[in-house]
């Protein structure tokens, strides 16, 4: 029963994810003269935020579209609760949501991806992997997700990983935390420990994911 309906959860989500994603065509274009309020913090290498704890802004030149769009429409709707991020995004129409997904999509094959070589995980963590259900979602390579509304996560910074993961364990605070039915089934799985070993590893495996330096033309 509780497998039954969580497949059926994932379909739907799967479903409403691609839906909202793909109901605006983004313009790549448009989104870079947008990106103002963004690459203050994501268009620069090794950035970190203070909140909820220091951990460096996520990457996300090279991200899915799909994927920025139905983010940034989780922090205007308060199921992402950053407060900075709820800000930005509350302040976004969905053109604007699908120009800078758009931008940031394109903005990877600009970018400069640090190569690096494939390691097998441990036995602990390939368990990890397994509970988690990790590559169901995310790709056999955590890089290339079954849906683009979901996001790629191999080589994002593993700090980062950890503190988005710790956020879906989060429940009753106003500012942190991440409400999303898959996730937080998943996340509330394991420990603290547990979730940092599954991010230092995924963070550690070769990616399509960076940042782009901003222009100091700009």
């Amino acid at each position: 029963m509780i497998k039954t309906l969580s497949t059926t959860v994932l379909a739907l989500t799967l479903v409403a994810g691609t839906t909202l994603a793909h109901a605006q065509g983004g313009n790549a274009d448009a989104g870079e003269k947008k990106a103002a309020q963004c690459i203050g913090c994501h268009g620069i290498p090794g950035y970190q935020s203070s909140f909820p704890e220091v951990h460096k802004v996520p990457m996300i030149a090279g991200q899915n579209a799909a994927f920025i769009v139905a983010s940034l429409n989780a922090y205007k709707k308060g199921d992402r609760k950053h407060p900075t991020m709820r800000g930005i995004a509350g302040s976004l129409s969905e053109q604007d949501m699908a120009d800078l997904g758009a931008f940031y999509e394109r903005q990877g094959a600009q970018a400069s991806i640090k190569s690096v070589a494939a390691r097998e995980p441990s036995a602990e963590v390939t368990a990890l992997l397994t509970k988690g259900g990790c590559a169901s979602c995310h790709g056999a390579d955590y890089n290339k997700p079954i849906d683009p509304s979901y996001p790629k996560i191999a080589g994002q910074h593993a700090d980062y990983l950890y503190v988005a993961l710790k956020a879906y364990q989060t429940e009753g605070n106003p500012q942190v935390g991440r409400n999303n039915a898959i996730m937080g089934g998943i996340a509330k799985q394991f420990t603290h420990a547990e979730l940092k070993a599954l991010a230092q590893y995924l963070g550690g495996q070769p990616g399509s994911l960076a940042t782009v330096p901003q222009s100091r033309w700009r």
